[in-house]
């Protein structure tokens, strides 16, 4: 098969399983309502079940719910009735995935749930399925037909619940106010927890820790100056106000425009009034100050905004790497 023909089958795939979600969107009604209102729960957990492929998604359903402000977890259904059912809890919402809308473990599983006093929502790919008539609400996952080449694998109908998983995952946060803040919470680790949690003042380096020089300094001492703080910019002074950055470019390009480099100041090859960031501001908004601009920079001083008092200095790589300062 040549390369262009293997392209024209990914894009079907992707084109079959965008359009098999579109069709699921179409289809939802106030039955999505009512199920978001089953699972939403001010004390409990959501638990969530399903086998084979489902079972895969049922797991991530379970971490995305936790993760964003409803406690869940996944029950496998096999091993519910060898002593797993002990993560459910008398009152706990239940959500069943199954393609089939048959599967036997579920359907198995079904009436002991019920006696614990448990509402159970569906996402099925087949709306006859023995267990359509059994829950208390369900989305219809169905598909015309799977991405795959021969039509059985589990593509689309995946695509589709584990999209309808994430939109009641939405749904519930919005009915509790989840905020960027409460985010932040259940991801204090990684660089979204880093983003969202800390300031820039706690990865900045120091006055103490930066190059810095006066207007007259010589390009020479600049440079040695530079290279005593590798922070790849020095702060040209006046006092403890900022007036100037010079960065590993701006060397660079005035030793392409000037023969006599080693004979300049300072302040002929600095940058004057270079942007600041506040040091209150967190590192995911300085991220985007940082790169969302015609010309990304990637080292930016930290001053008081009334008084341009240089306070610091923070750069890319603090902001993806704990700093030691």
């Amino acid at each position: 098969m040549d390369s262009k023909q293997e392209l024209l089958n990914a894009q079907s795939v992707l084109i079959k399983e965008a359009d098999s979600i579109i069709g699921a969107s179409k289809r939802l009604g106030e039955n999505f309502s009512f199920a978001t209102d089953l699972l939403y729960t001010e004390s409990g957990k959501v638990v969530v079940s399903g086998i084979g492929k489902s079972g895969h998604l049922g797991k991530k359903l379970a971490a995305t719910f936790c993760s964003t402000g409803t406690p869940s977890a996944f029950l496998h259904p096999s091993e519910a009735v060898h002593g797993d059912l002990g993560i459910h809890q008398k009152g706990d919402p239940v959500l069943f995935l199954s393609n089939s809308g048959a599967t036997p473990e579920l359907v198995a599983l079904e009436p002991i749930l019920k006696t614990r006093g448990a509402k159970i929502v569906g996402i099925f790919g087949n709306t006859k399925g023995q267990l359509v008539q059994k829950v208390d609400a369900y989305l219809d996952s169905s598909v015309p037909q799977e991405a795959d080449p021969l039509g059985i694998v589990p593509t689309a109908s995946f695509a589709v619940s584990a999209s309808l998983g994430d939109a009641l995952a939405s749904a519930l946060m919005k009915r509790r106010n989840f905020s960027e803040k409460d985010y932040a919470q259940t991801h204090p680790a990684g660089q979204l927890g880093r983003n969202l949690v800390l300031r820039v003042s706690d990865v900045m380096h120091l006055p103490s820790k930066i190059a810095c020089v006066e207007k007259q300094t010589k390009t020479k001492d600049l440079v040695i100056e530079m290279t005593r703080y590798p922070l790849g910019a020095a702060c040209v002074m006046e006092g403890e106000k900022l007036l100037g950055i010079v960065t590993d470019g701006d060397l660079r390009r005035a030793l392409k425009e000037s023969e006599n480099l080693l004979k300049l100041t300072a302040a002929e090859v600095m940058s004057a009034a270079p942007q600041t960031i506040s040091p209150e501001i967190s590192l995911g908004k300085a991220l985007r100050v940082m790169e969302d601009r015609k010309s990304p920079i990637s080292v930016l001083p930290v001053a008081c905004e009334k008084t341009n008092t240089l306070l610091g200095m923070i750069r890319l790589h603090d902001i993806y790497t704990p700093s030691t300062n």
